[in-house]
């Protein structure tokens, strides 16, 4: 069995949902608290043992690499004032993986940005955390957790959590076939936004998926679908089709969907009261605007 150490962060979506944040910036450069948002799942990723990452960028996207590498100016004017706490989280940033850098050139799809990266990917299994999703779990990443159930079984493995009744019909459902264990069943098919009474489960994909690299021959095979996208999901269907075990793991942990403002509201508020800088400051706010309430 090949080690995980490759994974795939596709980026390259204009934000429709928060705008007007997003007419000049990336979505993935939106700050929680000290960081960008994408720094949050480079740091999962990079903790859960993955060394080389490739981010699929588009259009007026060079802030995320800017981030990403070394700043001469800012790392200089910091050793010079003495400022080395700081300087240690900069000359975290850029050296915490090996980061590579792609251009989806047209918008077609979530499947269509995971095929530009098979150059970088090869034959391995991979990692794909979608741009949106940010997990947090204290104790151990969803990303190293799916590593784990992925050298227990072998086989693909999507990351999904069961929602409450009124968010079935915002995500794609798992249909199961079979249990593995107390958290893993295989699954046969997707079912895409379903009416709570049709839906076969309430475990939803949320942003997190290791795959092997078979994928890439079903993402090329499958060509442009509804509205001329390249899906993922139909190809990992594909792949079950074609005698491919897939499993859905119910992984452990918060998310964030920073993609919407509320999600990204919740995020700071959330993260910022777990950061030992702004914890004490922010409590004391809330409990002072919610007894003004």
């Amino acid at each position: 069995m090949k080690k995980i150490t490759k994974a795939v962060i596709p980026a390259a979506g204009l934000g429709t949902r928060v705008l007007p944040a997003t007419k000049a910036q990336p979505k993935e450069m939106l700050t929680i608290v000290d960081r960008p948002s994408l720094q949050y799942i480079v740091e999962e990723l990079v903790e859960s043992g993955i060394t080389d990452i490739v981010i699929v960028t588009g259009r007026n996207k060079n802030s995320i690499e800017d981030h990403f590498d070394y700043s001469f100016e800012v790392e200089t004017t910091l050793a010079e004032k003495g400022k080395s706490e700081l300087l240690d989280k900069i000359n975290h940033i850029s050296s915490m993986a090996n980061i590579f850098y792609v251009r989806q050139n047209k918008p077609l799809g979530l499947g269509h940005a995971i095929l530009k990266a098979k150059p970088f990917i090869g034959d391995e299994p991979f990692v794909i955390a979608l741009g949106d999703d940010i997990m947090y779990n204290e104790e151990k990443p969803v990303t190293k957790q799916l590593i784990e159930n992925y050298e227990r079984y072998g086989n693909s493995v999507i990351g999904v959590q069961e929602v409450a009744d009124g968010d079935v019909s915002k995500y794609g459902i798992v249909k199961p076939i079979k249990s593995l264990d107390e958290d893993t069943v295989l699954m046969s098919d997707f079912i895409e936004k379903p009416r709570l009474e049709d839906a076969p489960s309430k475990m939803a994909c949320l942003g997190r998926y290791l795959l092997t690299s078979d994928i890439f021959a079903h993402l090329e095979k499958q060509g442009a679908g509804v509205g001329g996208e390249i899906q993922l999901t139909d190809s990992i269907l594909a792949m079950i089709k074609d005698g491919k075990d897939v499993g859905a793991y119910k992984f452990k942990g918060k998310r964030y969907d920073i993609g919407s403002k509320l999600g990204l509201l919740k995020a700071n508020i959330e993260f910022g009261m777990r950061n030992k800088e702004t914890s004490q400051g922010l409590r004391e706010y809330l409990k002072e605007v919610y007894n003004k309430s």
